[in-house]
């Protein structure tokens, strides 16, 4: 409680600092949030900063009692406080990762004052999650609305569930590892994650060291989905992508990627062989392929007859639902990712949409194993399972990622780092942040395109990230109300 209290005290000084002249308010309840609440007061006490404390119920918790007595001397108490009070700053400590249901009485009456206070201009410091929300799943009723919101230890699966009553998420360092003793957890992907697990480019990498990377796709009318994957690998750092679409569309695709050699679909082992068996380091499959017996046809002779790190992503997936067995057969021995998002998922596994989207950080360890491959849960956040692996979480993005086109965008830059790597989780997890964080610079969301994003990944691959320095951990940025 020290450790969070005070290193929670400390960001809001960095981030608030000019405010605090106008004094600080603190919402305290009666559990151990308030107990962290009561830190926080002391310590911004003691170093000058005038503090009231609101209490929404006697502390019960024994490390509550104890720091609640510890800052007494230092702070003045208040039964309530009206929005006509405005402080330099409110710290939300009502309700911690313990509630559920509807808050009621004094929570709610504090909950209600603070989101006034907020609205009536004062910024709003949530610590651990805003009370309210459900830890677990992320549900709320009436629900603090912070601006930043101090996670303790890790980011809590609800906050990752409901940003938008967040504001940014910043990560403080409690002493616990990295999710705080919680394996219900995922691990945060982040900048460091991601460097880590680059391959590097030297300065004499040719186009072959850069690796080949083969997009199946591309069925009649939807060239832009082959398109779009190869742009996406293009802009990631392959060496070489060849597109490989239907006859009808091989001009198309010449003409908008002019750097992507491009064939027409297969149709023998022997050309399957020729064009990607014994050329490609990575194969994408799936982009606009179409759900036709022929597409059916082409993933069989493709999977048949080679042996690459590959992709399974958009139609290539949807040709199976009802039939897993025959894509774990096709899977069988090969590193492979796949990417459904939330519906594909449903469709694959033989279940629905609600049951995924509420088991989203656990459902796809079982399709993980069953199929021996890496599962890229696609959504907000995205989820990525593997056999034998932890779960991890990516929750960069925003909405700008919301439209058609984006997921083979994604799978184009999978796809890169899988012929550079032949680590399906690597490649997935990297990919699905630098996806996310070049979306976020994008200055907005309407008016931005696919093209907007393709632009953008040069300084997502290449980072400028405002630096992290300890207790914080990690930061999420904020994501519109």
């Amino acid at each position: 409680m020290q450790r969070a209290g005070s290193g929670a005290a400390g960001e809001i000084v960095r981030r608030f600092g000019s405010r605090l002249a106008d004094g600080v308010t603190v919402f305290a309840g009666a559990g151990n949030n308030g107990g962290d609440g009561w830190v926080v007061a002391g310590t911004l006490a003691r170093s000058g900063v005038a503090v009231t404390v609101v209490e929404t119920g006697a502390a019960k918790t024994p490390d509550g009692i104890a720091e609640r007595a510890a800052a007494l001397e230092t702070v003045s108490l208040s039964r309530g406080i009206t929005p006509e009070s405005v402080p330099g700053v409110v710290v939300d400590a009502i309700l911690g990762t313990g509630f559920r249901g509807a808050p009621h009485g004094e929570a709610q009456a504090a909950i209600t004052r603070v989101n006034a206070l907020g609205d009536a201009g004062s910024p709003v410091a949530a610590l651990d999650l805003p009370s309210g929300l459900d830890a677990t799943t992320g549900e709320h009723g009436e629900c603090v609305l912070a601006d930043v919101t101090l996670s303790f230890g890790a980011v809590k699966r609800g906050t990752l569930l409901a940003r938008d009553r967040c504001g940014e998420i910043v990560v403080i360092d409690i002493g616990l590892g990295s999710r705080s003793g919680d394996e219900s957890l995922p691990l945060l992907i982040d900048r460091p994650f991601v460097e880590a697990r680059l391959p590097v480019l030297k300065y004499d990498s040719h186009k072959g060291a850069r690796k080949h990377l083969a997009v199946v796709g591309g069925g009649k009318g939807m060239a832009g989905a082959a398109i779009l994957a190869c742009r996406g690998a293009l802009r990631s750092g392959i060496g070489i992508v060849r597109a490989v679409v239907c006859s009808d569309n091989t001009d198309a695709v010449s003409a908008a990627t002019p750097a992507a050699l491009v064939l027409p679909w297969p149709k023998s082992a022997n050309e399957v062989k020729d064009s990607i068996g014994s050329w490609a380091d990575g194969v994408v499959i799936g982009p606009g392929m179409g759900k036709s017996r022929e597409a059916r046809k082409l993933f069989e002779l493709l999977l048949s007859n080679t042996g690459q790190p590959v992709v399974i992503d958009a139609d290539a997936l949807n040709l199976f639902e009802g039939d897993l067995p025959a894509l774990r057969d096709h899977l069988r021995g090969r590193k492979a990712v796949i990417t459904p998002h939330v519906a594909e998922f449903a469709r694959l596994a033989g279940t629905d949409v609600k049951t995924v989207l509420a088991q989203r950080f656990d459902i796809g360890s079982a399709l993980a194993s069953d199929l021996g491959a890496t599962v890229l849960l696609k959504g907000t956040p995205s989820i990525v399972f593997a056999p034998g692996v932890e779960r991890l979480v990516s929750a960069r993005g925003t909405a700008a990622l919301g439209t058609g086109g984006s997921g083979d965008v994604l799978a184009g830059i999978i796809g890169t780092l899988l012929a550079q790597t032949e680590d399906p989780v690597s490649a997935a997890s990297c990919a699905a942040w630098i996806h996310g964080r070049a979306a976020e610079l994008c200055e907005y969301v309407r008016g931005t395109t696919l093209d907007d994003v393709l632009y953008a990944l040069p300084r997502a691959w290449n980072g400028d990230d405002l630096p992290i320095e300890p207790p914080v951990m990690a930061r999420l940025p904020g994501v519109a109300a």
